[in-house]
C-alpha cells in the first residue's frame, strides 16, 4: 500500500499519535501477522476500502481485532459530510486511541468522497501498524498540495457561507386498469457558522391515482402537499442554543387548506455539543401560535381557528463500540386545552450481543389526543382503503425486531464482484 498525503496531514497525524515517537512505545517486533481491523462504519464503501488498504485483515468480530474502528458521520453546513473516525485500540493496543475526520464538500463526485475518507482511514492506521511492526507492503511518500485544494478563508467567499440545494423528479406507473403519477420538488438554502444557522426549505408533492372499477367507471384520487419552513438558531454556549422556526403550508391529508405556524425553542444538551457524533442527550422546549383554514368544517365545527401549543422533547443518542442507542419522548398540548394533546415514544437499539450476533429493535407508540383537523363529514371508502386522508385514531404504534448471526471465517479481505453482489455485505 502506498499512501500518498500532504506534509500538513502526516504532521497532524503525528500530533495526535505521540506514541510513534515514544522510545517507551518501540515496536513490538518485525514478522508480525497483519493489524486484524474491525470497521464499523454503515455509509462507507467496505469494498473499496478493502482493495484500496489490502496490508490489514479485516475481521467481522470485534473481539479478535486489534483497533477497532468506529465512524460516526454527520452534515456540514457546507452541503458536505463530515466523517469522524474514532480508532481504539483493543487487546494489546487498549488504551490507545485517536480520533480523526475527513470533511467532503458539496461539489465532490461520489468517488472523489471515497477516496477522501479512504485516505484518512490509512493515515489512522499509521500509528497501529508502526507501533506493533507491521509495516509490510507500507510505503508513504510526500505529494504536493494543488492551488485549487487550498483552503479558502470565509471572507473570500463570494457565497458567504450560503449554500443551495435543487431538485425536482416525477414519477409515472401504471397498468391497463390503474394509473399513478406523482410530482414533487424542494427548494433549500442554509448557512452554518459555530454560533449561527439558518436553514430556509420549500417542498411540493403531488400524487395522483385513477383505477377502473368494474362497472367500467374510473376513480380518481389525489393529495397535493406544499410547505415552506424556516429555522433560525443561535449558539448560547457549549451546551445551550435558542431558536426560532416557523412554517406555511397546504396539507390535505390532514384536511387543511393552509396552515402557518412559529414557535421560539430553547434546547439544552447535557453533553457539549461538540461530542454530538458520539454520544447526545439534548431537551427542547417549544412554545408558540398555529392557525389553520380546513377544507371542510371540522368535527369541532371549525373551519377556521387560531391555536397556542407548546411542546417538550427529550432525546438521547449514543454510537458507542457496542452498537448504537437512540431515545425520544415528546410530548406536545394546546394551551387552551391541555386534553387536546399527544405524546410520542422512539428508540432504536443496534447491539452487538456477543461474537457474531447483533439485535436490532426499533419501536414507537403514540398517544393521539391532538386530531382537531377530522372532518366532520367523515371519509368515504375509497378515500380509507387508499390512505388519501388520515383516519381518527387514539394511538398508534409500530415495531420491528431483528436478530442477525454471523459465523465462519473471522477474516474477510477479499472482494469478488461477479455476478451481483455474492458476498459483498461480509
Amino acid at each position: 500500500m502506498r499512501l500518498t498525503v500532504r506534509p500538513s496531514v502526516l504532521a497532524a497525524v503525528l500530533l495526535v499519535s505521540p506514541a510513534l515517537l515514544s522510545a517507551q512505545d518501540a515496536p513490538v517486533g518485525a514478522g508480525q501477522p497483519p493489524l486484524r481491523v474491525f470497521l464499523d462504519c454503515g455509509p462507507c464503501d467496505f469494498d473499496h476500502l478493502r482493495r484500496e488498504v489490502p496490508v490489514v485483515d479485516y475481521v467481522r468480530d470485534r473481539a479478535v481485532a486489534d483497533v477497532h474502528v468506529l465512524v460516526t458521520t454527520q452534515d456540514t453546513g457546507g452541503g458536505g459530510e463530515e466523517y469522524t473516525f474514532h480508532f481504539l485500540g483493543l487487546g494489546a493496543l487498549v488504551g490507545r486511541t485517536d480520533t480523526l475526520q475527513y470533511v467532503s464538500q458539496q461539489f465532490e463526485t461520489e468517488d472523489e468522497e471515497r477516496d477522501g475518507y479512504t485516505r484518512t482511514f490509512s493515515l489512522g492506521l499509521v500509528r497501529y501498524m508502526a507501533y506493533t511492526g507491521r509495516t509490510a507492503g507500507v510505503d508513504i511518500e510526500f505529494g504536493d498540495v494543488d492551488e485549487d485544494q487550498q483552503t479558502v478563508n470565509p471572507q473570500d467567499d463570494p457565497w458567504n457561507l450560503w449554500v443551495f440545494e435543487a431538485s425536482i423528479g416525477a414519477e409515472l406507473s401504471g397498468e391497463s386498469r390503474q394509473k399513478d403519477q406523482a410530482f414533487e420538488g424542494s427548494l433549500e438554502a442554509g448557512r452554518v457558522t459555530e454560533e449561527f444557522k439558518i436553514d430556509i426549505q420549500f417542498r411540493a408533492d403531488y400524487q395522483e391515482e385513477e383505477f377502473e372499477l368494474r362497472s367500467g367507471a374510473r376513480e380518481v384520487s389525489s393529495t397535493t402537499e406544499i410547505e415552506a419552513d424556516a429555522i433560525v438558531v443561535w449558539s448560547l454556549g457549549p451546551n445551550w442554543s435558542w431558536g426560532i422556526s416557523g412554517a406555511i403550508g397546504k396539507d390535505q391529508s390532514v384536511n387543511q387548506a393552509l396552515y402557518t405556524e412559529v414557535a421560539p425553542a430553547v434546547e439544552y444538551s447535557l453533553y457539549p455539543y461538540t461530542e454530538s457524533t458520539r454520544r447526545q442527550i439534548t431537551a427542547t422546549y417549544r412554545v408558540g401560535m398555529a392557525s389553520y383554514y380546513y377544507e371542510e368544517r371540522t368535527i369541532f365545527n371549525q373551519i377556521s381557528e387560531i391555536r397556542p401549543s407548546q411542546s417538550l422533547e427529550i432525546a438521547a443518542d449514543f454510537q458507542q463500540p457496542w452498537g448504537e442507542l437512540i431515545v425520544s419522548v415528546e410530548g406536545s398540548h394546546f394551551l387552551d386545552s391541555p386534553r387536546t394533546h399527544r405524546v410520542d415514544l422512539f428508540s432504536r437499539l443496534e447491539w452487538r450481543l456477543t461474537r457474531g450476533v447483533n439485535l436490532d429493535i426499533q419501536g414507537n407508540v403514540a398517544r393521539v389526543k391532538d386530531q382537531i383537523y377530522l372532518s366532520a363529514a367523515g371519509l368515504d371508502d375509497n378515500e380509507i382503503l387508499i390512505g388519501q386522508r388520515q383516519l381518527g385514531t387514539d394511538f398508534e404504534y409500530g415495531i420491528e425486531v431483528g436478530v442477525s448471526f454471523t459465523f465462519g471465517s473471522i477474516f474477510n479481505n477479499v472482494v469478488n464482484p461477479r455476478l451481483g453482489d455474492g458476498g459483498d455485505d461480509f
